[in-house]
C-alpha cells in the first residue's frame, strides 16, 4: 500500500480495515542458513515484512518498526516446508499498533500445520514528514481477540519495566566477556519501499553477529532458540557505517545469552548513533537436533558481574509474561482459513 496521510483516509470507517494480513509460500534453498534450515534472522525478516502489511493496511500510512517481542523457536523450518504468517492487531495506542504475527509451517504432504512461533511486534505509523500521526482505533470483538487484547495490555507494564533494565546498562571496554563485532556499509538492497534499513534486514544482522559470537565460543556452529525485546531507536540508510556488536553476557546449562548493539555512522560523521539492540539466546546443538551442554562463562570484572546478573533479571521478567492465546486453542473457526480446509481422501 502507498503512504498516504491519515487524514485523507480518517473519513473511512475502522470497521471496513483489515485488521490482519497473511503470507503464505514455500521456503526455497535460498532461505536456509548455516545448520541447514531457516536461521532465526530470515524468519524476523518474514515476520517484519507481515506485520508491516498489516500495520500499513489498517492505518492506511507508511510506518517503521518500533519494537519485536520474545520469540521463541519452538522448531526448526526446513527447506520446502509450506510456512504461513498470520499478522493480527491485538492493541491500538494513539500512534501505534501491537501486531502479533503467528508463525505455521508443516510439509506440504501432512493434513495438519504446527505453530512454528509467535512474536509481538509494535509499528508506529507516520507521515511524509516521518512524524507520528494518530491510527484508527481497534476493538476486539471475538472471544479470541479479547482474549490476545488482554494478553498485550498485560504486556505493556513488564515491556516498560525489560526496557528500563536494558537501558540502564553499560557496555565499555571493562567487560572481559568474548563478543564479535561485524562492519559494513548499508548497501541499496538493505532498503525498504520507504528508503530506509527496514528493521527485518537489521533484525538478521543481530542475528548473524549473535551467531559468530556464540559460535566462536563454543567452537562449533549454533542456532537461535529465543529473541528478547529489539528496540529500534534510529534509521539506518544507504552509506551509513554498520556496526553490529554482540556480547556474550550469560551462560546457562545449555544456552548463551547474547547482548547486540547495531550503531550507525555517516561516512562524513565520527559519532555512532545507537540504531537498535535486542537480546539472543543461541544454543549448540548435537546430531539429532538436541541443545548440548556448553562451555560456562565466568564472570571476571564487576561490570561483567552487573549484566549477567541483568540477564538473569530479564529472565525472571520475561517468565511473568502470559504467551498470547494461539488459534488452535479456539474453537475451529478460528483457526487459519488455509489449514482448516479439507484435505482429498
Amino acid at each position: 500500500m502507498s503512504a498516504t496521510t491519515f487524514d485523507s483516509v480518517s473519513s473511512q470507517a475502522a470497521s471496513d480495515r483489515r485488521s490482519e494480513a497473511i503470507h503464505r509460500f514455500l521456503v526455497k534453498p535460498v532461505d536456509a542458513g548455516i545448520a541447514g534450515s531457516v536461521d532465526g534472522g530470515k524468519l524476523l525478516e518474514w515476520i517484519d515484512k507481515v506485520a508491516y502489511a498489516a500495520a500499513a493496511q489498517w492505518s492506511g500510512c507508511y510506518c517503521v518498526t518500533a519494537y519485536v517481542g520474545n520469540i521463541h523457536l519452538d522448531r526448526p523450518i526446513a527447506v520446502g516446508e509450506l510456512v504461513e504468517l498470520h499478522a493480527n492487531l491485538v492493541h491500538t495506542g494513539r500512534t501505534s499498533m501491537h501486531i502479533l504475527v503467528s508463525v505455521y509451517s508443516t510439509d506440504p504432504t501432512r493434513k495438519r500445520p504446527v505453530q512454528t512461533a509467535q512474536c509481538l511486534t509494535i509499528f508506529v505509523a507516520v507521515d511524509d514528514n516521518r512524524q507520528t500521526v494518530a491510527v484508527p482505533q481497534w476493538d476486539p470483538t471475538t472471544t479470541l481477540e479479547l482474549r490476545r487484547y488482554r494478553q498485550a495490555q498485560a504486556r505493556i507494564s513488564v515491556r516498560k519495566r525489560i526496557e528500563e533494565a536494558m537501558a540502564a546498562q553499560h557496555y565499555t571496554a571493562e567487560g572481559t566477556a568474548p563478543s564479535a563485532t561485524l562492519r559494513f556499509l548499508a548497501a541499496p538492497s538493505d532498503i525498504n519501499w520507504g528508503g530506509k534499513v527496514h528493521g527485518g534486514r537489521t533484525m538478521g544482522w543481530i542475528d548473524e553477529a549473535a551467531y559468530v559470537c556464540g559460535a566462536d565460543w563454543v567452537g562449533q556452529h549454533v542456532i537461535t532458540s529465543y529473541f528478547g525485546g529489539i528496540r529500534f531507536y534510529q534509521p539506518i540508510v544507504i552509506g551509513h557505517i554498520v556496526e553490529v556488536t554482540a556480547r556474550l553476557i550469560h551462560t546457562g546449562p545449555r544456552s548463551m545469552h547474547v547482548s547486540v548493539h547495531v550503531t550507525a555512522t555517516d561516512t562524513h560523521s565520527d559519532k555512532p548513533a545507537l540504531a537498535a539492540h535486542g537480546l539472543a539466546v543461541v544454543v549448540a546443538v548435537d546430531g539429532n537436533g538436541k541443545a548440548r551442554p556448553v562451555r560456562q562463562w565466568d564472570p571476571v570484572t564487576e561490570e561483567d558481574r552487573s549484566l549477567e546478573a541483568h540477564a538473569r533479571h530479564l529472565v525472571d521478567l520475561r517468565s511473568q509474561v502470559e504467551p498470547f492465546t494461539s488459534a488452535s486453542e479456539m474453537p475451529a473457526d478460528a483457526e487459519p482459513s488455509h489449514f482448516r480446509a479439507p484435505m482429498p481422501g
